[in-house]
């Protein structure tokens, strides 16, 4: 099952990319031996985009952006640490955005959606829901008798398991 996306960046500045992303951006990161920084994001959703409008990329291109909930407060905070930006936040219909250049030339959208993006809930316990959901609409399954252990009798909630929670 897929769990996530991993993007890369590639650089002719890759330490002072990582520096850049590390103490500008300030993202969480892993430090994986001999400089290399895996940067952590709690969010991320890929955006699957035609090529038959005057201006689109070629076919095979792909982009990274980032994201925010208030692109004001964020390019305030960003420019506060130092980041320029390329242009002005401007409204491009699905979102807000402004541009900024990341070491080597690593040109960086980012922006504030209009749309509204799904709860970020794993998705183990959106499909424990979903079969809860489900489940309440069947009739119950009888209850199943647990055979007791040699020489003393099991509680009912012995008998499920560990792992089983009562109902």
């Amino acid at each position: 099952m897929i769990k996530g996306v991993h993007a890369m960046f590639y650089s002719s500045e890759a330490g002072a990319l990582r520096d850049f992303i590390k103490n500008k951006l300030q993202l969480p990161y892993s430090d994986v031996g001999e400089g290399w920084l895996i940067f952590d994001l709690p969010e991320g959703d890929i955006g699957c985009h035609p090529t038959d409008f005057p201006g689109s990329p070629p076919s095979g291109t792909h982009n990274v952006s980032f994201y925010c909930d208030d692109i004001q407060k964020t390019v305030a905070e960003l420019r506060g640490r130092g980041v320029k930006f390329d242009d002005e936040i401007s409204d491009q219909g699905f979102g807000f955005t402004a541009n900024f250049t990341m070491p080597g030339n690593v040109k960086i959208q980012l922006y504030q959606p209009k749309y509204a993006k799904r709860s970020s809930v794993p998705a183990k316990k959106a499909k424990r829901a979903s079969t809860k959901a489900k489940t309440a609409k069947r009739a119950p399954a009888p209850a199943k008798k647990a055979a007791p252990a040699k020489g003393r009798a099991k509680s009912a909630t012995a008998a499920r398991g560990p792992k089983a929670k009562k109902r």
